[in-house]
């Protein structure tokens, strides 16, 4: 139980690290490619807009409670 514990605990000790370093990570959708087949045609994917990256769901978060707690800090 320990042991589950701790490697739960360096897990998302590693996942808030990753989300401060490295924010965006590669779009779900297209792969980070910008791009999908659509109708056997190239698109734009609408997921990330061509943008080829997305917010990761920890920076999300993170940025979400700071905006609550600079609203009520003023």
């Amino acid at each position: 139980m320990l042991i589950a514990s701790a490697a739960l605990a360096a897990a998302l000790a590693y996942y808030a690290v990753l989300c401060a370093v490295k924010p965006f990570a590669h779009c779900r959708r297209c792969h980070g490619t910008g791009g999908i087949q659509r109708f056997g045609k190239p698109r734009v994917c609408p997921r990330c807009r061509g943008k080829m990256l997305r917010l990761r769901l920890g920076r999300r978060a993170h940025n979400a409670w700071r905006r609550t707690h600079d609203a009520g800090a003023r």
